[in-house]
């Protein structure tokens, strides 16, 4: 093995730091889905409305 490597369980800090890296703490929220699944809905329903009106018409 060669003396380079730190094993990051070796000591608390090392490997808090390892665990917890710093960039992870400020994640990348992903966008609401709110809007896609209301957009669906509607669609939804105005083909069902289509599909009644040109059967009973």
């Amino acid at each position: 093995m060669s003396d380079g490597y730190v094993d990051p369980s070796g000591n608390t800090e090392q490997f808090r730091a390892f665990a917890n890296p710093p960039d992870a703490t400020t994640a990348v929220e992903s966008p609401s889905r709110l809007p896609l699944v209301l957009g669906a809905a509607v669609v939804g329903v105005l083909l069902v409305a289509v599909a009644t009106w040109l059967v009973l018409r």
